[in-house]
């Protein structure tokens, strides 16, 4: 059962990343990782034996997330990630946010003129942030 929960997170987490402009997964350190060119901005992996998702964001962002109870500090993230628990109920809403939020970060100016292009909206920079505050 297990399994097939992080099988089914895996799938919906994988459709979300690679919906992105010049998204790539790759497989690194034993887990899925999310490119956008060649910067990681999303992981799969397991901390201490439970299924995560990890998401490379602003200092500012990962120490707001930090205060949450179900966010903790990516073991490798220099305060730069900030990971969620994903082997219990998972706020797909705002894991869509983080990893358009998480995008957003690395990728190059003309990966967000084509996502502003598919939306309709005017580019913004690196960092700039829209739709719900996670």
């Amino acid at each position: 059962m297990l399994e097939t929960r992080n099988e089914v997170t895996l799938t919906r987490l994988r459709s979300l990343c690679l919906a992105l402009p010049e998204t790539s997964e790759t497989a690194s350190w034993g887990h899925p990782n999310f490119k956008a060119g060649k910067k990681t901005f999303v992981a799969f992996e397991r901390v201490k034996g439970r299924a995560s998702i990890a998401f490379r964001l602003e200092p500012d962002e990962v120490e707001r997330l930090l205060r949450r109870k179900q966010f903790f500090a990516t073991p490798y993230g220099r305060g730069l990630w900030a990971s969620v628990w994903a082997d219990s109920r998972i706020d797909w809403r705002a894991v869509e946010d983080l990893v358009e939020r998480s995008y957003r970060v690395v990728a190059l100016k003309r990966m967000l003129t084509t996502l502003e292009a598919r939306s309709g909206q005017k580019a913004k920079g690196k960092g700039q942030r829209r739709g719900t505050q996670v």
